[in-house]
C-alpha cells in the first residue's frame, strides 16, 4: 500500500484506541508536511498496532515512521487546537449523535442536505458527499459558518464509480479520523411505462439506486471493521434512505421501485453479514417528499414526469398531480425532512435493531 492508503488503514484503529467508546476525532499530516506537530509517541510502521496497544492510553500526537503524524482529540476542535499548538478544554459530547462521524451521500440538496443539517444539529461531524461538488461545498461552508468551527467537509463523489467511493472513504478518515454512520441517500428517478422506458434509463436507475449502494457499503464497512477490531463493543450504522416504493409496487415507475425493493434485500443481507462487526444496517422508507427537488423540479421532477406519463388519471396540471398525492396519506401532507431525520436518529440510538425497513409514510404504507 502507498503512504495514504496505509494512513487510512491505520487511522480508524488509532482513533478507537485513543478514544475508545468515548470516541475521538483525528487529523492526519503527511511525513513531509511542515505544519505537522511534534509527536509525543513514535511507532514503527511494521509493528505500530502492537506498540500502540502496549502504550495505552495513547497521547494526542502519534507518529508512525514513514507514514505520517496522527493528531487526536475528544472533539474536532480539540484535535485542531492540538495540531496548532493551542489548548482547548474538552467538552462533553452533546446531542443525540454527539461527536459521531458521518457521511451522507447526495447531500448537496433535498433530503440529503436536510438530513446532514439535522445530524450536525445533534452533534455529528458530517462529510457532505455529492456529484455536485460546488453544491456540496456550499452546504459545507454554510454549516461551518453557522457553527463557527469545522463541523463538515465536502467531497465530490460519483457513487457509481468504485475508485471515487474509495476516495470518499479515504478523505473522510484523513479529515475526521474514522466513520461511525454512513447514510446512503444518493438516488435518482426515471418514471415511465414499459413502452416508454428504454434500457439505458433503466440501467442508470439501477446503477445509482442499487449497485452503488453495494459499492458504498463495501468500502464504508472496511473502515468500520477496523474500528470494531480496536473497540469490539462500539456500534456503528449503515442507513439506506430507501422509499415507500421499496415496500409496494409503483405504477409506471418500475425502474425506481425495483431498485428500491432490491435495496431492502441488500439491507437485510448486509445486516446478517456485518452484525458480527457490530455494524447495524437498516433502511428508512420515506413517503413522498413533495417539496423536494425530486418531486418539484420544474423540468425533471416527478410531478412533471407523472403528468406526462399519465400516471394520475384525469390530471391536467402539476397541481392536480400534487393534490392527488397529498390525498393518499391519512395525515394529508407530504413527508418532510425532519420526519426522516427522526427515523435516522432512532435507528442510531436503537441498538437492538438491524435489517429493518422503517416506514415514514404518514400512514400511506403500513407494515403487514
Amino acid at each position: 500500500m502507498d503512504q495514504i492508503q496505509t494512513a487510512v488503514a491505520i487511522m480508524p484503529t488509532l482513533r478507537m484506541l485513543h478514544g475508545g467508546t468515548a470516541l475521538s476525532s483525528g487529523m492526519y499530516f503527511s511525513p513531509d508536511d511542515p505544519q505537522a506537530p511534534a509527536p509525543i509517541l513514535t511507532l514503527h510502521a511494521e509493528t505500530w498496532e502492537a506498540q500502540a496497544r502496549a502504550a495505552l492510553p495513547l497521547p494526542d500526537v502519534i507518529a508512525v515512521c514513514g507514514i505520517g503524524t496522527f493528531v487526536f482529540g475528544k472533539t474536532r476542535a480539540q484535535a485542531e487546537a492540538t495540531a496548532h499548538g493551542k489548548t482547548c478544554e474538552p467538552k462533553k459530547a452533546t446531542g443525540r449523535l454527539g461527536e459521531k462521524i458521518a457521511i451522507v451521500t447526495g447531500a448537496a440538496q433535498g433530503f440529503g442536505k436536510g438530513i446532514a443539517t439535522e445530524m450536525v444539529k445533534e452533534g455529528a461531524y458530517l462529510v457532505i458527499a455529492d456529484m455536485n461538488g460546488a453544491g456540496a461545498q456550499a452546504v459545507c461552508d454554510e454549516l461551518n459558518q453557522t457553527y463557527g468551527r469545522t463541523v463538515a467537509a465536502a467531497v465530490t463523489v460519483d457513487v457509481t464509480d468504485e475508485s471515487s467511493v474509495q476516495t470518499l472513504m479515504q478523505k473522510t478518515v484523513l479529515t475526521f479520523g474514522g466513520l461511525d454512520i454512513f447514510v446512503n441517500n444518493a438516488g435518482i428517478v426515471r418514471a415511465g411505462s414499459l413502452p416508454e422506458m428504454d434500457k439505458k434509463a433503466f440501467e442508470l436507475v439501477t446503477s445509482v439506486n442499487y449497485t452503488a449502494y453495494f459499492v458504498c457499503v463495501k468500502y464504508a464497512s472496511e473502515v468500520m471493521k477496523r474500528q470494531h477490531a480496536a473497540c469490539p463493543n462500539y456500534m456503528m450504522d449503515i442507513i439506506e434512505i430507501n422509499s415507500k416504493s421499496g415496500l409496494v409496487g409503483s405504477n409506471k415507475n418500475f425502474a425506481y421501485a425495483g431498485s428500491k425493493f432490491g435495496g431492502i434485500g441488500l439491507t437485510q443481507s448486509f445486516a446478517l453479514e456485518l452484525v458480527t462487526d457490530n455494524i447495524k444496517v437498516n433502511a428508512v422508507c420515506p413517503g413522498n417528499f413533495l417539496d423536494g427537488p425530486l418531486w418539484s423540479d420544474p423540468e425533471k421532477g416527478l410531478f412533471v414526469q407523472y403528468l406526462h406519463a399519465g400516471k394520475v388519471p384525469g390530471a391536467k396540471t402539476v397541481q392536480d398531480v400534487r393534490r392527488y398525492y397529498e390525498s393518499k396519506t391519512p395525515i394529508h401532507r407530504g413527508c418532510q425532512i425532519m420526519d426522516v431525520a427522526r427515523a435516522v436518529f432512532y435507528i442510531v440510538e436503537q441498538q437492538y435493531e438491524t435489517g429493518q425497513a422503517v416506514p415514514v409514510t404518514g400512514g400511506q404504507q403500513m407494515l403487514k
